[in-house]
């Protein structure tokens, strides 16, 4: 992992209309939509993505929290919190390729986490992800969250019906301390 000069300008903040073109190098690869039942996105797909990110901050009541993560100022990946009712939130992430193994997913989940937390005033905050996906596994194990199990065939992608792993936080199992990224 990069030391904590790197991870101390991880941030997240709203993500932008002129963000699309940064969203859209990574939205685009082959390797980022991999695991996940949308893209790789032309243009207006992302543009569309875009656009509806934008739009969900004005929605009343509000329910989807869609960020940027950025990197020295530079929009390196997305992330987002969906509330779900019943005092339950959903994140989920993604990440340029190039910024891959540098602590900052961990970064912007732990972030995502504190807001759930303490902004939203959640009681559980849960990720999926698909099996395969190890990295992105090792983010949600690393933030603390707990393994519940598989869902089997949840998603169909490219390759075909995918699993998802559920991963989950509570409230009284969250650290304010854990919110600070470490080396």
């Amino acid at each position: 992992m990069t030391g904590t000069t790197e991870l101390s300008r991880t941030d997240i903040r709203p993500v932008l209309a002129a963000d699309w073109r940064a969203i859209h190098s990574w939205a685009a690869l082959d390797q980022v939509c991999r695991y996940q039942a949308w893209g790789p996105n032309d243009e207006n797909q992302t543009r569309t993505f875009v656009a509806d990110a934008v739009s969900a901050w004005s929605e009343q009541p509000r329910t989807r929290f869609v960020y940027v993560i950025t990197s020295g100022g530079a929009v390196i990946g997305n992330c987002e919190l969906n509330l779900r009712g019943h005092a339950q939130a959903e994140i989920g992430y993604g990440l340029h390729p190039d910024h891959w193994g540098h602590g900052h997913a961990t970064s912007a989940v732990r972030k995502l986490l504190e807001l759930g937390f303490v902004s939203h005033g959640v009681h559980r905050i849960f990720a999926t992800c698909d099996p395969r996906n190890v990295g992105s596994a090792s983010v949600l194990q690393r933030v603390g969250m707990t393994y519940e199990g598989r869902l089997r065939e949840t998603v169909l992608i490219r390759d075909g019906w995918r699993d998802s792993d559920v991963y989950s936080l509570l409230a009284p199992e969250w650290r304010p301390e854990d919110a600070v990224a470490r080396p």
